[in-house]
């Protein structure tokens, strides 16, 4: 398994502004890692909706988060960005056409392991995620 761009994308600037511990552009987060201002924007609208970032819009303006690190479930965040009924085609009961479907494991399997991966992630807040944000600015490189 995966996860999505916006998943990883969602992660990476949540950890950014929790290391950082301050307001940061869309510009200095897709700058710091590399990846693309354009993605990470349509990204930070949807952290903004769900309620994760404040964006403060226009000359200044930028992303800080609106709550607290310890307040931010790795889980939560994953299910929220990714659609996960549907690892394989018959775990989506709508639109399976599989012709064994009730008579094997798989499913239940994959919804097993999904289950234990998802169960895993709650463990985690935002700050566990950054244990050392002194350390985590240096590798990005962040004044």
């Amino acid at each position: 398994m995966r996860l999505s761009l916006h998943s990883d994308y969602a992660l990476r600037i949540l950890m950014a502004l929790a290391a950082a511990g301050r307001q940061m552009s869309v510009d200095e987060i897709a700058g710091q890692y590399g990846i693309s201002r354009n993605h990470l924007a349509k990204v930070a609208q949807r952290l903004q909706a769900l309620g994760y970032v404040n964006a403060q819009r226009g000359r200044g303006g930028g992303l800080t988060l609106a709550k607290a690190p310890r307040d931010v479930i790795a889980g939560t965040l994953v299910r929220q960005f990714e659609k996960l009924d549907g690892l394989v085609e018959c775990m989506d009961a709508a639109t399976s056409t599989c012709p064994v479907r009730g008579g094997c494991g798989l499913q239940g399997a994959l919804g097993g392991a999904l289950g234990a991966f998802l169960i895993h992630l709650d463990g985690y807040t935002l700050a566990d995620l950054v244990p050392q944000p002194a350390r985590f600015r240096d590798l990005l490189g962040v004044p």
